[in-house]
């Protein structure tokens, strides 16, 4: 036993004893709980930092935005620099080319040989009111008893044709088919007139006759008017009211027999 115990002496030499043995245990012991508790409450926590952007990380900023309306950052321009919105687009009557306000002024024009006619306007390729006119003058016919619905359409595009011809050989400016079928049909109004006056009254006399005078040579000097002041032709309305009258002649043949 002696030898123990002297081995016992020799290895407590030093200041180290067997209570500050367990007390260094003791404190290890709170440490290591320490550490695991960090490293418990670090492993719960999202590891935000492996996806977050190098920006955001950097700057100390706030965020200042709202929920579900991100912040744009002007790094980054949108795509939409043009945006198309229903309210910036035309209505689909003016996509169409049908332009009310210049149909009741034409049909001024036409209703008012004496009135000045604005060229811009009547350089139009407007077919929408020659259309309504045609058919309304082929219903009032038809309303007469007098089925010529195709006389009318025919008589109309032969009459477009030749109209068109002859004012390219005479005007220097050059002028489409359309604007002819246009200006043609708007001053088929007053034929329309008549031949709604045929369906209450006949015009097979002497009063009929000067009536239908009187509607072709207001029919020829409209068109006249309107061809001159959009074509630039001062001086040769009368040249272009002649083939007009021959034209509107034919259509007040259909109206008053």
């Amino acid at each position: 036993m002696s030898g123990f115990e002297q081995f016992d002496i020799d290895f407590y030499q030093s200041n180290y004893t067997v209570n500050n043995q367990e007390q260094d245990q003791n404190g290890s012991e709170t440490t290591g709980s320490l550490c695991g508790s960090k490293r418990g409450q670090t492993g719960n926590e999202p590891q935000l930092d492996a996806f977050a952007h190098p920006e955001m990380l950097s700057s100390s900023q706030p965020y200042t935005g709202q929920i579900f309306q991100p912040a744009y950052s002007s790094e980054f321009p949108s795509d939409n620099t043009h945006p198309d919105s229903f309210d910036e687009e035309p209505p689909l009557l003016e996509e169409l080319g049908i332009n009310f306000d210049h149909i009741w002024q034409k049909t001024l024009t036409v209703l008012n040989p004496m009135k000045p006619a604005d060229g811009s306007i009547m350089n139009e390729t407007d077919l929408t009111g020659p259309m309504v006119f045609c058919l309304a003058l082929g219903a009032t016919l038809l309303l007469a008893g007098k089925v010529h619905f195709g006389y009318v359409y025919g008589m109309s595009a032969i009459g477009c044709t030749g109209i068109h011809a002859l004012l390219n050989l005479m005007s220097i400016a050059s002028v489409s088919y359309g604007c002819v079928a246009s200006v043609l049909g708007y001053c088929l109004l007053p034929m329309v007139i008549l031949s709604s006056y045929a369906v209450i009254f006949s015009l097979q006399g002497t009063l009929g006759t000067l009536l239908a005078l009187i509607i072709i040579g207001w029919c020829s000097l409209s068109a006249s008017k309107i061809f001159t002041s959009a074509l630039a032709m001062e001086g040769q309305q009368l040249l272009v009211a002649y083939p007009c009258a021959l034209l509107y002649g034919l259509f007040a043949l259909m109206t008053v027999f």
